[in-house]
């Protein structure tokens, strides 16, 4: 049975990287929408992570690596998220919905030793999937304007935790990303055969390294915790390639370029895909009852190249709140009285700014942990679900607007594996 479990992980795995996921407008930016860190325990909480070391034996972060001293149970997770986007702008007063369901997580993690953890991850880290035409006729002649962009960025990682003492704990995170990511502009016209493309190639393959670190002090006298927690990510290694090539031509049956006559083309590289990033949370809680939290995101700006041109991204910050509560899990004549209950909020500065406007995102969730049967507060176990609600952009400026309903659905499979018995 446990191989099954491992070989579905593999398989699975395999399927993620495959997969299309659709976004935003504003995905024609830069390396996309950004899907990384949206377990459901996460974004049901707000995204508040650096501070949450979970009260369960159970439950791997990844977010934050040295919060892990409670993990003692192998788990394996497998998580869908389906986003549902409304989209409306002031320009010719257009309106869309943009529907998907993809695979969000693969996790597998097993305690080394009662001070050593590790976990294994598997997640699209951001993606592009966007097809937009502008058009309009001058003199008769009719002009039109195509954007289209494809490809999903995947982050594979391995996670160790140490607890040093009874209250301090360390960790690292390796991360290697790797994809391709496709973005194309075509114009052209009614009286013209030709058509003039703008096409950038993006091929992606990035390590970096986060360091995170944790301090939970339990009063023992009235189970109440305090918790302090921080992450950094730095160290890029490898490249990412970009291929820029402007071009005229024609398509015949199926989509097949002919014709092609390229204008210019080149290539460039940066090691600049994923700057310095940090976290800082600092957490309240009662054990195996309720927990709150607090969390600053801080992002480093960086420089993309896109359709030839560079462009510039702000710094971004991102402020999460959020917690969870547990009402009674002795209460067994009661089932609701034994689900983990989630909240939270959050409010992100956008790192892309068009004109005058931040690109800024804020919204709204909340999530349940509904136990399986045989589930106990030593070993929880069950199905996972989550729900996001926000708001992505502005209508200034014939910018997008954009409302999202992202809903998450998972389980959680945790029991004592890889463990020798010490009796037959």
């Amino acid at each position: 049975m446990k191989k099954i479990f491992v070989l579905s992980f593999i398989s699975v795995g395999y399927f993620l990287n495959a997969q299309s996921i659709s976004n935003s407008p504003y995905a024609t930016y830069g390396i996309g929408d950004v899907k990384y860190d949206n377990t459901i325990e996460t974004t049901s909480m707000g995204g508040i992570s650096t501070a949450f070391i979970s009260d369960f034996t159970s439950n791997f972060n990844f977010a934050n690596p040295a919060n892990n001293t409670n993990f003692e149970l192998t788990s394996i997770k497998l998580e869908a998220t389906n986003e549902n986007n409304y989209f409306k702008s002031n320009y010719n007063n257009t309106k869309s919905t943009k529907h998907s369901t993809y695979l969000s997580n693969i996790s597998l993690a097993f305690p080394i030793s009662s001070r050593v953890k590790m976990g294994l991850s598997y997640q699209p880290y951001s993606s592009k999937s966007y097809d937009i035409v502008n058009s309009n006729t001058v003199d008769g002649t009719t002009f039109a304007n195509r954007f289209r962009g494809t490809g999903t960025l995947n982050t594979a990682q391995i996670a160790a935790s140490y607890k040093v003492n009874n209250e301090f704990a360390l960790g690292l995170r390796a991360n290697y990303y790797f994809g391709n990511l496709y973005d194309v502009n075509e114009i052209t016209a009614s009286n013209s055969e030709l058509i003039n493309g703008y096409e950038t190639k993006n091929n992606i393959k990035n390590f970096n390294f986060t360091l995170g670190a944790s301090y939970q002090h339990l009063n023992t006298r009235t189970d109440k915790k305090w918790t302090i927690g921080a992450t950094t990510t730095f160290g890029n290694t490898g490249d990412m390639m970009t291929d820029y090539k402007n071009s005229t031509y024609f398509y015949t049956a199926g989509d097949v370029k002919n014709a092609e006559s390229i204008i210019d083309q080149k290539s460039t590289s940066s090691k600049n895909l994923l700057p310095l990033q940090a976290s800082l949370g600092v957490g309240y809680g009662s054990e195996n009852q309720w927990f709150v939290s607090g969390q600053l995101d801080y992002k480093k700006g960086e420089s993309i190249s896109y359709f030839g041109k560079t462009i510039d991204f702000d710094d971004t910050y991102r402020i999460s709140a959020g917690g969870w509560y547990l009402p009674n899990y002795n209460n067994f004549r009661n089932y609701f009285s034994r689900v983990v209950y989630r909240y939270g909020a959050f409010y992100e500065r956008g790192g892309l700014k068009i004109g005058s406007n931040n690109i800024n995102k804020f919204g709204i969730s909340a999530g349940v942990m509904l136990p399986f049967k045989t589930s106990s507060i030593t070993r929880m176990s069950g199905l996972e679900l989550g729900i996001e609600l926000g708001k992505r952009g502005t209508l200034d400026n014939n910018l997008i607007n954009q409302n999202f309903i992202n809903l998450r659905v998972g389980f959680n499979f945790a029991d004592k594996w890889f463990r020798k018995s010490l009796y037959n």
